[in-house]
């Protein structure tokens, strides 16, 4: 029993401890606005670009080389490129010039046998003037083989020719030439084009020495 000259006993329980201002807080976890609040306090640093590295002296022996080895492939290939270029264009030439040739031999085989013809002609005229259904054949037919290329040519007077007469005769000297000169024309000659179908028959006269 408790005495009344002797103070109250305190209840005994728990002991509850007091917070003061004074006793550390012990560090919690970082959430994500602490994070962005360190963030935001640190300054903004933009990021410096790194120096050019100059290149070496071995790859820059390398880069000439491979350069050197480019301009030779260039120019092969233009040589190349060249050559080729001349021989579609010699081609060209000559197969041009076999189509000419070919056309020119068809051409020559079919008037050949023409110049026959053109000589029975030749002898009417110099009988008498042609007349009717006969001079408008001849007159077509010459305009035909003048057509195809066929081209008349020997005239009285013209200087001797070896390449393009055939001397049937000489027949003297005449003071009026200086050199050998086709008299009489027997037979004209034609030719296509350099290529002479039939020579010129004639009978020539000498100068006078």
């Amino acid at each position: 029993m408790t005495q009344h000259g002797d103070a109250p006993e305190e209840p005994v329980g728990p002991e509850v401890e007091e917070v003061g201002h004074d006793r550390p807080e012990t560090p919690g976890p970082a959430g994500p606005g602490d994070a962005a609040a360190e963030m935001a306090s640190k300054p903004f640093e933009t990021p410096r670009p790194s120096a050019p590295q100059e290149p070496t002296e071995a790859e820059v022996s390398a880069e000439a080389d491979e350069l050197a080895v480019t301009k030779m492939a260039l120019e092969e290939r233009t040589l190349d490129l060249q050559r080729l270029q001349a021989e579609y264009v010699n081609y060209k030439r000559r197969v041009e010039r076999d189509r000419e040739l070919v056309r020119e031999n068809a051409t020559y085989v079919a008037v050949s046998p023409i110049v026959d013809v053109l000589d029975t002609i030749d002898r009417a005229r110099e009988h008498e003037p042609l007349e009717g259904g006969f001079k408008a054949v001849a007159e077509q037919l010459e305009r035909i083989v003048a057509g195809l290329g066929l081209v008349k040519f020997g005239e009285v007077g013209d200087p001797f020719d070896p390449t393009i007469h055939e001397a049937l005769s000489h027949i003297g000297t005449d003071p009026e030439v200086e050199v050998t000169t086709c008299k009489v024309v027997a037979k004209a000659g034609y030719k296509i084009g350099d290529r002479v179908v039939r020579a010129a028959q004639v009978l020539v006269v000498d100068p006078v020495e």
